[in-house]
């Protein structure tokens, strides 16, 4: 089956340029002042036990300035005499460490094959660094990643010497870059899309997969959720983006459920939240399906009014909309699907009342985030209170969903819409020309659902 799949996706698009990662440093230097030091850290290597690793992922923001992604990094930019120089601190080559856990660039390979000036050993990090840091005015870091760095910039601010006194040098602030960079990567390049349609394509034939091994109660969860994750290996990306969701049933309708360990029951929904990440970016898309290939008429009812709500949703995603206006259309939907079924009892603006609306029983969450080398991408929704508004460039999901969970005692769950759980999420890019689906390619209207399920059977 993957074989087949796989020679449905197209090449592999190419990695993001030296010449671009160069671009964002320089439009990075231009928001910093002439004695800034800006740093940034990779992840620590997290143990899952004794000496095993967890699959390593370094800091979306290291990874967006420059292209590396091997840990114990650290990047920094100074500028001498008017010209910022870009400096990387990495691990040094190391032959036994090399045998045991793979090659590593080194410092040699770090300056020839990255967007760097200058490149030095870990191992001379306090030395080297200190010296920069000595230089400076203010310091651009976020704490709380390498506790090293924390501690030789903490220790510089404090720092009362007869320099200070004499001369004046040395750092008196820090600040957090994030914010600077999280407006820089809010807004995709040709190349960043390349990679996210990628990832979409590859999560989307994960999912058709997934939907074509199920049908008559003979999967179950960790059954799906294997075949959907091994295709994302196959297909040549990284793996998930963030863990899969697969729940059938009942399970369907608790928002991150994360057991995935239930057999899926003929007849019952299930639904998949599950994508891929592709260097260093994501993809996220949630499907629901009847297990058996057929939806029945109480489940054809609440799909559709999703599926209705993500239209409506998605015909937001203009450029100059504000980012609440896909919210407040798929809610609109989902308030008139539910009152024209009977659920709610409420006029619309009673239904759609934040404090006492009925709506909020059936949909608890947001409509939308953004998406990019996080799933849950950096940028903020509300600058200066208002929210922001669209621009070509931008993506985000949307993924508007209903949830009648029977095991609820808050709610007085309709009987027959009992253990319904619908959500259908895509990602969305918005352009000049109108919204695109980068994940168009994975099924979601009843009748195509209906002609994938099963049929690997």
């Amino acid at each position: 089956m993957f074989a087949e799949m796989f020679a449905q996706l197209g090449a592999m698009p190419n990695p993001i340029s030296n010449d671009e990662y160069l671009a964002r440093q320089n439009k990075l230097y231009q928001t910093l002042n002439q004695n800034d030091l800006l740093i940034l850290c990779s992840s620590p290597e997290t143990i899952h036990s004794n000496d095993v690793h967890h699959p390593y992922r370094t800091q979306s923001n290291l990874l967006y300035l420059t292209g590396w992604i091997e840990p114990d990094a650290v990047f920094c930019a100074i500028n001498n005499d008017g010209t910022w120089e870009s400096h990387l601190f990495v691990q040094p080559k190391d032959t036994l460490k090399e045998i045991w856990e793979g090659r590593r660039p080194g410092i040699e390979g770090a300056v020839a094959n990255w967007p760097i000036d200058l490149a030095h050993s870990i191992d001379d990090l306090t030395e080297v660094l200190g010296q920069m840091v000595a230089k400076s005015s203010r310091i651009m870091h976020r704490m709380g990643v390498m506790s090293k760095v924390d501690d030789l910039v903490v220790s510089a601010i404090k720092k009362r010497d007869r320099a200070r006194q004499r001369l004046g040098s040395g750092p008196i602030s820090v600040e957090d870059p994030s914010n600077i960079i999280a407006e820089m990567r809010l807004i995709k390049s040709n190349s960043e899309i390349d990679q996210m349609k990628f990832a979409s394509d590859v999560s989307s034939l994960a999912h058709i997969a997934a939907m074509m091994h199920g049908g008559g109660g003979a999967s179950t969860e960790n059954q799906l959720q294997s075949l959907i994750e091994g295709f994302f290996r196959y297909a040549g990306t990284s793996g998930w983006s963030y863990p899969s969701i697969v729940g059938s049933g009942e399970n369907a309708t608790i928002l991150h459920y994360k057991e995935n360990e239930d057999h899926c029951i003929d007849g019952d929904i299930v639904l998949i939240d599950a994508g891929a990440e592709f260097r260093g970016y994501a993809a996220d898309i949630t499907r629901s399906w009847p297990n058996n290939g057929k939806f029945t008429e109480a489940q054809k009812e609440i799909y559709q009014i999703v599926l209705d709500a993500q239209n409506a949703a998605i015909s937001e995603c203009i450029v100059g909309n504000p980012y609440t206006a896909p919210h407040e259309a798929a809610r609109r939907v989902l308030a008139e699907g539910l009152i024209k079924l009977g659920v709610i009892d409420q006029n619309l603006d009673e239904a759609l009342d934040m404090e006492n609306g009925q709506l909020k029983n059936w949909y608890m969450h947001n409509t939308s985030h953004w998406i990019g080398l996080d799933v849950h991408d950096v940028g903020v929704y509300l600058p200066n209170g208002e929210p922001r508004l669209f621009e070509h460039g931008m993506c985000l999901t949307i993924e508007p969903g209903l949830y009648f969970g029977a095991w609820r005692p808050d709610v007085d769950c309709p009987e027959k819409y009992s253990n319904i759980g619908i959500r259908i999420e895509d990602d969305i890019l918005i352009t000049d020309g109108g919204p695109v689906i980068l994940t168009e390619m994975c099924p979601k209207t009843i009748d195509e659902i209906e002609s994938v399920v099963g049929t690997s059977n």
